[in-house]
């Protein structure tokens, strides 16, 4: 259903059943769509979990590239807000939020691998739920050594500390909203580009050492990176920035789902049944992106430069044809291989030239670094202290 092009849920339905049941002649398959949202209602939270699992246990076991080459898995968070049916029962369950005269919406999460351009995990909630609150139920989930990205909305001093003592390292945009301390005399290393995150609801706790890293954009403007990988030669600035950008695949992840996919909108008319219409729409785009990727790195291709629309191209002709004698596997696993970016230099930018609708957020200012005060430092190095004598 998550590749059918029908325009209803029932529609898909029934296409997807059709199609199963060219495929496999055994099964015993479910007539009525209404049965069918029933039975994933009521089955989904328990189906969705070994699924993922089985994804992710395939992208760590078969699948090469799963760590770069400093050891690290790669991946990069943000959320985003799909929009569902203006019916009484989604205001009254999911909310709306964002701007005025906006329907009801699920707010989606996602972990997304910057080595495969595939999802590693997601979460799903009503619109008016936290991409923060999303990221702290992951985090037990998180590969070993984990190198997280994400942007200044995600930066706090409870997800740095958490990051540190489960053995994962970050790379995070910060903006004017979070305040750093220099000269703290923690430790005797002083260098300008070493700061301290100590919020002042976090005193008693050390103050976390983190390396400010200061880059200038395509614009122009400044942008500021913070990451606990304090040794330059291990993170150089210009391996940050590569690293960065690499975030970028996650807000192309739903754009592909919601534009190339034509899943900007759930059908569903109750709370229960958004979430799993909008849960099942990633599941069915990470299987896209899992068969593909697979294929092309068979053939020794980049993952990373797989299509999501050439993929969902050669899917739905396997399904309109499903039933035809003489249709061979081979030629939908080329199509698969097939299934790559284009690589041809534009000469100009492909975005519209006046899109009335897009977003045009100002982007973060710098943050906020002061010195520390003789207080803050008499603090710290109580604590340090403190510490020192614990180990």
């Amino acid at each position: 259903m998550a590749w059918s092009e029908g325009q209803t849920l029932s529609a898909r339905f029934r296409y997807a059943v059709e199609t199963s049941r060219d495929l496999h002649r055994h099964w015993r398959l479910g007539r009525s769509y209404s049965g069918f949202a029933q039975a994933t209602n009521s089955k989904s939270a328990e189906v969705l979990e070994g699924v993922k699992n089985r994804f992710r246990e395939e992208m760590a076991s078969s699948l090469r590239t799963f760590r770069n080459r400093d050891g690290f898995c790669v991946l990069a968070v943000d959320g985003s807000r799909v929009e569902c049916a203006h019916t009484l029962a989604n205001e009254k369950g999911l909310g709306c939020a964002g701007r005025d005269k906006t329907a009801p919406q699920v707010f989606v999460t996602t972990l997304w691998h910057a080595e495969f351009a595939l999802p590693w995990d997601f979460r799903t909630g009503p619109g008016t739920d936290s991409e923060r609150c999303h990221l702290d139920q992951m985090l037990d989930g998180l590969p070993e050594k984990t190198f997280l990205l994400a942007d200044a909305g995600f930066v706090s001093f409870g997800l740095c500390h958490a990051l540190q003592q489960q053995g994962h390292s970050f790379l995070l945009r910060v903006g004017s909203n979070v305040h750093l301390l220099t000269d703290l005399e923690y430790d005797y290393e002083q260098r300008d580009d070493i700061v301290y995150l100590w919020p002042r609801k976090q005193r008693r706790l050390p103050p976390l050492k983190l390396r400010l890293i200061r880059l200038p954009d395509e614009k122009g403007q400044t942008v500021c990176l913070l990451t606990d990988i304090l040794d330059i030669q291990r993170l150089p600035d210009k391996q940050a920035q590569r690293l960065y950008a690499l975030r970028w695949g996650v807000e192309v992840f739903y754009r592909s789902s919601k534009q190339t996919l034509q899943r900007r909108r759930l059908l569903s008319r109750t709370p229960q049944t958004c979430l799993a219409e909008a849960a099942w729409g990633l599941v069915g785009i990470w299987l896209l992106g899992l068969m593909t990727v697979r294929q092309q790195m068979h053939r020794g291709l980049e993952p990373r430069n797989w299509s999501v629309a050439n993929a969902r191209d050669a899917v739905r002709y396997a399904m309109r044809n499903s039933g035809r004698l003489g249709t061979r596997p081979a030629s939908f696993l080329a199509a698969l291989v097939a299934a790559t970016k284009d690589n041809y230099v534009r000469q100009r930018p492909k975005r519209a030239r006046n899109y009335p609708r897009k977003k045009r957020e100002k982007p973060p200012g710098p943050p906020n670094i002061k010195p520390a005060t003789a207080q803050e430092q008499k603090r710290a190095k109580g604590l340090q202290s403190k510490t020192t004598a614990v180990m």
